[in-house]
């Protein structure tokens, strides 16, 4: 008998089946799919390879194998190491989509193009959208909110959530601003992070978390239960806490 489980974790109904992982689809899956068969072209091994879809709607990836961390981190998601290959590997996965992303349409993602265009943006870059293999981080999935953007635009996003640049007292928390800020430049560093780029850095952290907050909104109004109840618990007071928090300790995370 093929084994089959919900997988938790997500806003997303998800199946796994055997060794395949079943997922709605949306008007922007074909967008993400052909992303998907790109990076399978260039042998990028760290995301899931696309199967088809079912009659019902559902596309057919990989089930990358792993440890997936939700908040509160576990161990291994907060070591060093985990840090470091996730920092390495949004950088192998920006280089691998950068010539896609010359000639890839700028619609018909789930979210608009953003200039100038560099690279596929995944859009979600967080340890509960990575696979761990031990304590090294080995995959990435999850690419609803993929679109063409600036590398900075993921970077941001993902130094915020792998520093991560939370507010001490928040579930989400580790360490103090002076432990935050070393595990951001060594997540910048390792990522091989631009001196442009580095300087706008700590702005576009700022930004990227008013927009996810505008999104969260948008998506409540126009009926998405899971953006209403992430609404109701809350979550959109801590990103925008976490932007104060940034903004107030900015010389600390410069770099």
């Amino acid at each position: 008998m093929i084994e089959r489980e919900t997988l938790t974790g997500g806003i997303n109904e998800v199946v796994r089946i055997g060794d395949k992982v079943h997922r709605p689809t949306g008007p922007w899956s074909p967008r993400v799919h052909d992303l998907l068969r790109h990076l399978a072209s260039t042998g990028f091994t760290g995301a899931p390879r696309f199967h088809g879809v079912t009659e019902d709607g559902y596309e057919i990836l990989d089930f990358l194998p792993g440890e997936v961390s939700n908040f509160p981190l576990i161990p291994a998601a907060v070591s060093v190491p985990a840090l470091v290959s996730a920092a390495e590997l949004l950088r192998a996965y920006h280089d691998a989509t950068a010539g896609f992303a010359r000639s890839a349409p700028r619609d018909g993602w789930q979210l608009p193009a953003l200039d100038p265009v560099e690279v596929i943006c995944h859009g979600d870059y967080a340890p509960y959208n990575c696979v761990l293999d031990g304590d090294r981080t080995a995959g990435v999935f999850d690419f609803d909110h993929a679109r063409p953007g600036p590398r900075l635009w993921d970077v941001a996003y993902a130094a915020y959530r792998w520093a991560p640049l939370t507010a001490p007292g928040s579930t989400d928390a580790l360490g103090d601003p002076a432990e935050q800020a070393a595990r951001l430049r060594l997540f910048c560093d390792r990522y091989a992070l631009d001196a442009l780029s580095r300087a706008a850095l700590i702005d576009t952290v700022v930004v990227r978390l008013h927009t996810m907050v505008d999104f969260m909104r948008a998506q409540a109004a126009a009926g998405n239960a899971a953006f209403a109840g992430h609404l109701a618990a809350g979550h959109h007071l801590q990103y925008l806490g976490d932007a104060d928090y940034v903004q107030t300790h900015r010389s600390t995370f410069s770099v």
